[in-house]
């Protein structure tokens, strides 16, 4: 049985795998970027959890992280509907179907990746924040 973070990654990726981009799960960037964009689910951090007693429980505020990359001649349009569209997706369900208490994105750190011979990439790191509990750290 997965534990509620799998879980919760599980469900953001398939929330991610609905957009028209190709969404990956902690692959590394392959050689070409498909044309809608290209998202890469990174597991993240669960940092540090608050915990509480009777009953047990350990309130996580987990960092996960999506990598968001266009690559083409309106690289700026491009990248700004892809981020625009993960925004939506995450708003439309706060709580992945009540797996978690709340998520919320952060604003992306964009930069531009030279590419030999081709079109540059435009790239970013939109942190993700999970907000759940669970009775047991490895649980």
């Amino acid at each position: 049985m997965p534990t509620i973070r799998e879980t919760i990654l599980t469900a953001l990726h398939a929330r991610l795998s609905a957009l028209p981009a190709t969404a990956l799960r902690g692959e590394v960037l392959p050689e070409r970027v498909p044309a809608d964009g290209l998202l890469i689910l990174r597991d993240g951090e669960p940092g540090e959890p608050e915990v509480t007693l009777s009953p047990l429980r350990y309130h996580y505020q987990h960092r996960a992280e999506i990598e968001a990359v266009v690559q083409g001649a309106d690289r700026e349009t491009a990248f700004d509907a892809l981020t625009a569209s993960i925004g939506a997706a995450l708003a439309a369900d706060r709580m992945l179907g009540g797996l978690c208490d709340w998520i919320e994105a952060e604003a992306p750190r964009p930069i531009d990746l030279p590419v030999e011979g081709a079109a540059s990439l435009k790239a970013a790191v939109v942190p993700v924040v999970l907000h759940y509990s669970t009775a047991d750290p490895l649980g």
